[in-house]
């Protein structure tokens, strides 16, 4: 099994001695404010804004309610990364058949998507109000945070997360001096705690605030990214990551809630009491603020945080999309690439929409975002459940009886707001259209909905999990034999005549027996001799072959069996087919210093040739 965000993995010593107490416990600290960032995204403003404008301080409860259900999700996430060293879509994958898993996966890309669609929006807005720069061209400069996020990962995930924080400050300050510029009323607030019943428009935003506060991509970013810690395999030490990441949930989590509840308070305090019950837009909320509260630094401290909300969301956003592709297909992308693609995903809907719409649709998406990633919640959670609930799997660290019961009553929470909401908006929308395709559309997606839900109960209930272990410490078995060392009979060597020749045979060499045979390759650097062929004659293939032979004559002297080729094709390809039609069992090859736009003049001949053969490569 692959180590899950492998070039993090451990990279933080919890153990390291000696230590005060205090920094072994600052040394947990970190994960769960990555984590954090998600529930304070752009997306949570749009369902915050609207739950206050329109229903006054009545949803607080729904926010306290969500709250509640992310630090115990959130805290069982990091129990199945902590124990079992795996994170949720590796243990999927080593769960479910492929089938299901496929599905799974889809899923949680959707899921992603939906919140990098809410960040790249966030961000947009934020540039508008803050520079007045265009919304659609806002969205397209939210691209360039790609090379933030790399830069981030090349400091370390220690510097990452300070990072992070520092965003969070910015976004708690802000909202905190608005809602002192407010005043709002403490009495009403408290009575925003009271549960109260709901009509179908209370339902939606209800939904999107859940959607929004407990976040699919959030259960696979925690169990990979506390995976940064490295813990002893001890039964005391393990005990001891658990308890401080519940801490370190527990802390984070409530400075998140902080931020969703002040922008719901602050939209019912300025909006709500001024008879504006329809501020569902974050623009329009950033224009009332001023001439209502009569300050104009609130609407700039508003724009400052919506863009530090953007961005801290859009680095965790990044991450999770590493997770899930790496966990769930076994596949790494370069990072660059996978930021990219997420990031178009997410732009195409916008830019579409802004272009076609207009400006005024982007709140629509924002809260439509947080109501997909709703409905992709109960997918996530329903499998970490069972997981940590497996005695076999996590041993004496599954979770107790009360903490099932606990999690189950969440999920029982999620999916019947999820399934009452869907089924209501499927139901009228099939009623309302005159188009069989979407009738037919509709039964399918209903379809697809429960054959997914009873395929995620059905394997662990009826006892047919992959029997594949989960546990950390059953990889930890020695697989190599290191006295063997192994000699190859056929070994293909392309030399490029220069200094590095020599490294490049004497590796070589090192790797030779009395049966091996060398082949050694020279390719003719020429655009003429890749036209003609062995044709060519002229003066630098002449040299190239009296080079050879030189090569040739010193190496027979020592013993060995050589053959000399001399190619005037493409590199790749000479090197593949020489390959393939020697049987070749070990290749050798020289590094270049070719970089960005010279990869590009020159080609990468040594990615090239590892994606088309089956044999070792050497790399000197």
């Amino acid at each position: 099994m692959e180590k899950s965000l492998q070039e993090v993995f451990e990279s933080v010593d919890t153990s390291a001695s000696p230590k005060s107490k205090w920094k072994t416990i600052f040394s947990y600290l970190g994960p769960a404010y990555l984590v954090s960032v998600g529930y304070m995204d752009p997306g949570n403003w749009a369902t915050d804004i609207a739950g206050g404008s329109m229903f006054n301080y009545k949803l607080i409860w729904i926010l306290l309610l969500s709250n509640i259900m992310a630090v115990v999700l959130q805290s069982l996430a990091a129990r199945m990364g902590i124990v079992t060293r795996t994170d949720l879509a590796q243990a999927n994958r080593l769960t479910y058949p492929k089938k299901v898993n496929y599905v799974l996966w889809f899923l949680a890309e959707i899921a992603i998507a939906s919140t990098d669609l809410a960040e790249v929006i966030g961000m947009a807005i934020g540039l508008k109000l803050l520079f007045n720069i265009p919304l659609i061209y806002g969205v397209m400069i939210t691209v360039l945070d790609t090379f933030l996020l790399m830069y981030l990962q090349k400091l370390g995930m220690r510097k990452m997360e300070a990072f992070i924080i520092a965003l969070i400050s910015i976004i708690g300050l802000s909202f905190l001096l608005q809602i002192i510029m407010a005043q709002p009323p403490v009495g009403e607030i408290m009575q925003g705690f009271i549960p109260t019943t709901m009509n179908t428009s209370a339902l939606y935003i209800s939904i999107g605030i859940i959607g929004a506060t407990v976040m699919p991509h959030n259960l696979y970013l925690h169990s990979a990214i506390i995976q940064s810690r490295k813990i002893k395999r001890d039964d005391l030490s393990i005990k001891k990551a658990l308890k401080y990441s519940f801490w370190d949930s527990l802390i984070a989590l409530n400075l998140a809630f902080f931020v969703n509840a002040a922008i719901l308070v602050l939209a019912a305090s300025v909006f709500y009491k001024n008879g504006q019950y329809e501020i569902a837009g974050i623009e329009q909320a950033h224009q009332l603020l001023a001439p209502l509260l009569g300050n104009k630094l609130a609407p700039i401290l508003f724009a400052v945080a919506l863009i530090a909300a953007g961005q801290s969301s859009t680095i965790t956003g990044t991450i999770s999309g590493q997770i899930v592709m790496e966990g769930y297909l076994n596949i790494r992308l370069n990072p660059i690439l996978r930021r990219l693609i997420t990031r178009l995903v997410a732009i195409v809907p916008a830019v579409v929409v802004i272009l076609i719409a207009g400006d005024n649709m982007v709140d629509f998406l924002l809260i439509l975002s947080q109501v997909i990633l709703s409905f992709q919640l109960a997918f996530a959670v329903i499998p970490m459940i069972f997981f940590v609930s497996d005695k076999k799997r996590m041993g004496k660290f599954v979770i107790n009886l009360r903490v099932q019961i606990l999690a189950w009553l969440i999920a029982a929470i999620i999916t019947t707001l999820n399934v009452s909401y869907v089924a209501q908006m499927l139901f009228q929308t099939a009623s309302e259209t005159e188009y069989i395709w979407v009738k037919i559309g509709v039964a399918i997606l209903c379809i697809f909905f429960v054959a997914t839900f009873v395929a995620m109960f059905y394997y662990p209930l009826s006892g047919k999990f992959k029997a594949k272990k989960l546990s950390y410490h059953a990889e930890n078995k020695p697989v190599f034999n290191i006295e063997d060392k192994v000699l190859f009979n056929k070994i293909l060597v392309p030399l490029d005549f220069s200094e590095v020749d020599e490294k490049v045979m004497s590796f070589a060499l090192s790797q030779c027996n009395e049966n091996t045979k060398l082949y050694i390759l020279h390719i003719v650097e020429s655009p003429v001799a890749g036209y003609l062929g062995k044709n060519l004659d002229v003066d630098e293939v002449e040299k190239d072959k009296a080079q050879l032979a030189v090569y040739k004559a010193n190496l027979e002297e020592h013993g060995l069996e050589v053959e000399t080729i001399l190619g005037m094709r493409n590199r790749v390809v000479e090197i593949v087919e020489l390959i393939k039609e020697n049987e070749i069992d070990l290749l050798i090859m020289g590094a270049h210093k070719h970089k960005a736009v010279k990869d590009f003049l020159y080609g990468e001949t040594i990615n090239k040739v590892r994606h088309n053969i089956e044999v070792p490569i050497m790399i000197v």
